[in-house]
């Protein structure tokens, strides 16, 4: 399900058995094929693209609530999407290899502040080293660095022209996608979530009173995402599509049903990627906060996609 326009608070809530529905439909559902797979598909490489939704840093933090026991850092607990999805195939990034155990194979080209532009040349990149062919599995996620982009524009640059901008950013990201299937490579890409429901676009909703500056951000959003869904190689044995907005927006509705105590605030009391689980602001919770900061998720959120991810990979006829 998709969301074009604006939605204000009532029509998201009237869509909410849809969505919880669709949310859990994707759980047992493979996309585009409409087959089962006839020969399981095992990645032998991971291949990350996009930005800090699925970034690791050198020495393993993350762009979301870092856990620490006892003062200790542990990069292979409450992980992001991507590390989820490593898991399934036994595959490592050197990011995070407590011990040495293997030898790396899931590879970290995404990174913070990443906008499409920038995913054009991590694409490039990899295809100008050790390329995607073989049984390589690679994931793309980025948007929400553009959607803010064209949000600062507003209201210099018209609404209808920003929209516009937006639908072409979200096309050229499915571009970077095709390029990468053309290139021997099964993709996982995932929408953008959506920014305007974060707590950076409820505090922009409050700052501002000439239009619903949070509605305006989840327009920004579907027309990115609506770029990206239509542009896409609609073929489920190469690409699987993963609804990161849908997701947000069906956890935003009914917290309850994903084990959330709280959906509006950020949980960190320090920038990412150095909040940790000792360093939350009174009452915060990764698993139990959607958000980490004001702009990106906390564990429980990025394990749903991970969730979402792994069902996708699994059940795509790739």
């Amino acid at each position: 399900m998709s969301f074009p326009g604006f939605l204000s608070l009532r029509s998201v809530r009237r869509t909410a058995k849809p969505l919880l529905a669709a949310v859990a439909a994707a759980l047992l559902a493979s996309c585009g094929g409409g087959t089962s797979q006839i020969e399981a598909f095992v990645a032998d490489r991971l291949i990350v693209f996009g930005d800090e939704t699925s970034a690791l840093t050198a020495d393993g933090r993350r762009y979301a609530v870092n856990t620490v026991t006892d003062g200790v850092f542990d990069c292979s607990s409450q992980r992001i999407w991507v590390q989820a999805l490593a898991s399934i195939y036994d595959l490592a990034f050197a990011e995070c290899n407590p011990d040495n155990v293997v030898t790396p194979q899931a590879f970290m080209r995404a990174a913070a502040g990443a906008r499409v532009a920038d995913v054009a040349a991590q694409v490039d990149a990899q295809l100008a080293g050790d390329g995607v062919a073989g049984n390589t599995l690679v994931t793309v996620l980025a948007g929400t660095n553009d959607v803010l982009d064209l949000y600062a524009a507003f209201p210099d640059t018209t609404r209808s022209e920003l929209l516009s901008q937006a639908r072409a950013r979200g096309a050229q990201l499915a571009v970077e996608v095709n390029r990468l299937v053309a290139a021997g490579a099964r993709v996982i890409v995932s929408t953008a979530p959506d920014v305007g429901l974060t707590p950076y676009a409820l505090a922009e909703k409050a700052a501002y009173t000439d239009i619903d500056r949070a509605a305006l951000l989840t327009t920004l959003t579907s027309e990115f995402n609506a770029g990206l869904r239509t542009t896409v190689l609609n073929d489920g044995r190469y690409v699987g599509l993963v609804l990161a907005d849908e997701m947000v927006q069906a956890m935003t509705i009914s917290p309850s049903s994903f084990g959330l105590a709280n959906i509006k605030d950020a949980a960190c009391a320090v920038a990412l990627p150095d909040c940790t689980t000792a360093t939350l602001v009174a009452g915060a919770d990764a698993a139990t906060w959607l958000w980490a900061d004001d702009l990106r998720l906390a564990f429980n959120a990025q394990n749903r996609l991970g969730i979402l991810a792994i069902n996708r990979a699994r059940n795509n006829p790739f």
